[in-house]
Formats: structure tokens, sequence, C-alpha cells
């Protein structure tokens, strides 16, 4: 059974930071692009970070440079984000998402709040 499980989330301040994590489970971790998407009330989901299988690559959306970062580590099957300088524009729900485009097969975890207000 696949599981993308996050956690991590919460209440911040502005200026504040939080790491998301999300543990996977249920298929074949290292073979498999893992990005982070969010979604704000009324707003379309959108890609935040993206990291490739091989984690030699990652990408960012123009709104998070600079203050986020993603990382995945085969081992642990887990990917992470790291938020720094968090702002209140970017609060909304945090989701996990892996992808094999090959085969094209994608999967999603059930999000996890962020909310960044003072």
């Amino acid at each position: 059974q696949v599981q993308l499980v996050e956690s991590g989330g919460g209440l911040v301040q502005p200026g504040g930071s939080l790491r998301l994590s999300c543990a996977a489970s249920g298929f074949t971790f290292s073979l498999y692009a893992m990005s982070w998407y969010r979604q704000a009330p009324g707003k379309e989901r959108e890609l935040v970070a993206a990291i490739t299988s091989s984690g030699s690559s990652t990408n960012y959306a123009e709104s998070v440079k600079g203050r986020f970062t993603i990382s995945k580590n085969d081992a642990t099957r887990m990917v992470s984000l790291q938020m720094n300088s968090l702002k209140p524009e970017d609060t909304a729900v945090y989701y996990c998402n892996a992808v094999r485009a090959s085969q094209n097969r994608r999967y999603w975890g059930q999000g996890t709040q962020v909310t960044v207000s003072s």
C-alpha cells in the first residue's frame, strides 16, 4: 500500500522557520522524483519545490527561491522541505508528491497545514 505521510506543519510567526517531512512507503522510493506542492484557500495547487529521483537536481518556485530547500534521503525514504524566512503568503496546505513519469505513476500525501501569522 502506497503511503506518503507529511508532518511538521504548524503555526509560525513571519520570519520564522519550519521543516516539513514526508515519509514514503509502498513503492520504490529511489526511482521517484519528489516534490512539494501547496494550496492556499481559494487558489489552485502550485508546485513549490521538486527534486529528481537521484537527488542531483532541484527546482523551486520563484516565490520561494533562496528561502526553501528540498532534500531527499533514499536510505530513510524521506523527503524534506526546509522553509526559512516564512511570509504570511506562504500559508497553505502543503502536499508531498511522488512521480515516476516513465511509468505514469503519481502519488499524493494527505497534506499538512502551514500557517504564517503574528
